[in-house]
């Protein structure tokens, strides 16, 4: 008997197949059971009429609650009324496990409750979408890099100096000898393995310990931070502006049926071709300054609602360059124009998700860099090895990092990042 999934059901029509997976719901009349089961790849109804099952297995399937673990063979039926367009017409099978009073039951439950059986609740129709389109979108990714020539440079996660600063460092006792830190950004250890690959990208966890509880943020999230060595800011740019068309794309063609279950509005993402708006810092500034719902101050980095503004005059992501010094971090290279500001980028995605890229041409020159380091009050020391890559063939290099949460929550149209990891990790919640 052939094994297959229910994301495969159309390569067997008019067979008979075995499906594997758990009941998520069921609803009985009379000699008829109506069971949706889903397997992780997808949901279908399967049909069992008393007298075309064995009669242990009719009344083992009446007993079986939400969850339960269930074997079913059955003819694969095309059904342009059903779920995914087929049903099953089941024959036999068997019961690995019945499941009485499963704790997250069809009806409303509130967030707390959720999170507290994240390990439950990754089995819903609705996070079972989203984590589906967050797997595509990593896929995506690195398929975007390996068909550029990027080598994959992966960053540690111990780290003894801060990226960005120290006011957002979890710190961590190394063996009692001296502090590490949960890295801030793969990206400074990414540009050392520019110097030696040329292209390259690290992807993986970084933590902010920010005590924020914004739908915006977590603690631990992941980041895809591409460093390219002779490239200037708008190379990298444009890498960016590519990166996330092709991200966009790839969702819409391999995940569907997910959006469609989130009832995603899918001619907003549709509208994803390319050719982003671009202003400057100054042109962004002017916008909010005139806008008799903003209350931005001239000089100040963007907060959420200054990104929702500037975010809504657009259907695409918008590009924000040239922001002033002293609200980026040390290592963005001085404009060549104007000593006040840094050769940077923000992408501030659509539809009020904000920031979901930023990067910058990196500093190149190694007195500016010193200059800055200083400036920022950041200790010299622990960066020595970082300031070798401008002692020993320093070259002009960009990059910039995204963050995959927020580019997942953007995607699937969710509301709060925390849905966007498999188990979220907030200012209040560490658990499961």
């Amino acid at each position: 008997m052939t094994v297959t999934t229910i994301e495969r059901l159309a390569e067997h029509t008019d067979q008979t197949v075995t499906l594997r997976g758990w009941v998520y719901n069921r609803t009985s009349k009379g000699k008829l059971h109506f069971v949706m089961l889903r397997d992780g790849t997808g949901f279908v109804q399967c049909v069992l009429f008393k007298k075309d099952v064995p009669e242990e297995l009719f009344e083992a399937v009446s007993r079986a609650g939400q969850e339960s673990s269930i074997e079913l063979v059955g003819e694969v039926k095309a059904d342009e009324r059903a779920p995914g367009g087929y049903e099953i017409k089941v024959t036999g099978g068997r019961i690995y496990q019945l499941v009485e009073e499963y704790p997250i039951t069809p009806k409303e439950h509130g967030p707390d409750f959720l999170l507290s059986r994240r390990h439950l609740w990754l089995r819903s129709r609705r996070q079972w979408a989203v984590l589906r389109i967050r797997d595509a979108v990593i896929t995506s990714i690195r398929s975007f890099f390996d068909e550029r020539g990027f080598v994959c440079i992966d960053s540690p996660v111990f780290t003894p100096a801060a990226c960005e600063g120290t006011s957002t460092l979890f710190e961590v006792d190394y063996f009692g000898d001296e502090k590490a830190y949960l890295t801030q950004s793969g990206q400074l250890y990414a540009e050392a393995s520019a110097m030696g690959f040329g292209k390259v990208y690290c992807f993986g966890p970084t933590f902010r310990a920010e005590k924020s509880k914004t739908r915006r943020h977590l603690t631990e999230f992941w980041m895809l931070e591409p460093e390219v060595a002779f490239a200037d800011l708008d190379d990298i740019m444009q890498l960016a502006e590519d990166l996330v068309v092709r991200i966009v794309q790839d969702v819409l063609r391999r995940r569907r049926p997910e959006l469609e279950a989130l009832e995603r509005n899918l001619a907003t993402l549709e509208k994803i071709q390319g050719g982003f708006p671009r202003m400057t810092y100054e042109e962004a500034s002017q916008i909010l300054l005139d806008h008799p719902k903003s209350e931005f101050v001239a000089g100040d980095d963007f907060g959420a609602p200054d990104e929702t503004i500037l975010s809504a005059l657009h259907d695409q992501p918008v590009m924000i360059t040239h922001y002033p010094k002293a609200i980026k971090a040390f290592y963005m290279k001085e404009d060549a124009d104007d000593p006040t500001k840094v050769a940077c980028v923000d992408m501030i995605a659509p539809e009020g998700v904000g920031e979901i890229i930023g990067g910058s041409q990196r500093e190149e020159d190694l007195d500016k860099l010193l200059a800055s380091i200083a400036a920022h009050e950041l200790p010299a020391e622990e960066f020595d090895w970082y300031l070798d890559l401008r002692r020993f063939g320093s070259v002009p290099h960009s990059g910039f990092g995204l963050g995959l949460e927020r580019v997942v929550g953007w995607i699937a149209g969710i509301e709060h990042v925390r849905e966007a990891s498999p188990y979220p990790r907030m200012m209040s919640r560490i658990r499961p």
